[in-house]
């Protein structure tokens, strides 16, 4: 197991968020986290990143426990994530904007970058290489030297999670990757996803409610409703299971 995620629970004031979760992803798994909206997906994502430390529980990452550790030191350890909200900078160009992810990469000290002293610049153009080529892996090499806001919200979604990729991650969190594209850029990026998790030997971990993307995506699926699991197991059984159901449209049992 890549990740466990041991009876977690997150409470904010008298708000249970998370109520004694837990789950466990293999290596190179595609894991799909979803449910309504409210359900507590997003507050997973930043419990297992560093961003909240759970009230309750624990959480391993290749079987060492993270819970506590600051989110740039889980970047350092193999996790990568984006977000539901796009989060660019917004003044800087594309690849600019990768280069960001492989600063733990960067070989020189911050006085060899003062000074501009050879390392410096060996250093930056193999980086720029290796910007370049995931971005060619996205199908937006060309688009290297525009603002990364310039681009179209898909394209912008493809900037993200090369940035996410340049840290060198084991695991990366995808905080719902397909939300505003249309159904081509939908199946260009889930063909995307499944190349470089083969290429790079990623686990993935996404939110989703694009139930044909996660359909399509996900080795597993975790249903979340009220902080609380309904349901876990394969994608084709959770659309027909009732409680999964009940969660989405409600209990028309008793309508």
């Amino acid at each position: 197991m890549i990740l466990e995620v041991k009876n977690v629970t997150m409470k904010f004031g008298g708000v249970t968020a998370i109520d004694n979760l837990s789950f466990n992803i293999k290596t190179n798994e595609i894991f799909g986290l979803i449910g309504p909206n409210g359900a507590g997906k997003t507050t997973i994502f930043n419990i297992i990143t560093g961003n909240y430390t759970q009230t309750e529980g624990a959480v391993n990452f290749v079987h060492e426990p993270i819970s506590g550790v600051k989110p740039n030191v889980i970047v350092e350890k193999g996790i990568a994530r984006t977000f539901q909200n796009i989060r660019l900078f917004k003044s800087m160009t594309v690849i600019d904007n990768v280069l960001i992810g492989f600063h733990n990469s960067a070989k020189y000290t911050f006085l060899e970058s003062i000074l501009r002293l050879p390392r410096y610049f060996s250093n930056e153009k193999r980086l720029k290489i290796a910007a370049m080529e995931i971005l060619d892996r996205f199908g937006i090499a060309e688009f290297a030297n525009n603002k990364a806001t310039a681009l179209s919200y898909g394209n912008q979604r493809k900037v993200e999670i090369a940035r996410a990729l340049a840290t060198e991650p084991k695991l990366l969190l995808l905080d719902e990757p397909a939300a505003g594209m249309n159904p081509n850029e939908t199946q260009d990026l889930s063909n995307i996803i499944r190349n470089i998790k083969e290429e790079y030997g990623l686990t993935v971990l996404l939110i989703e409610h694009d139930m044909k993307f996660v359909n399509n995506m996900c080795d597993k699926v975790l249903v979340l409703d009220y902080g609380e699991e309904i349901f876990e197991g394969k994608p084709s059984d959770a659309i027909v299971d009732e409680k999964v159901i009940a969660a989405y449209l409600g209990d028309f049992t008793h309508a």
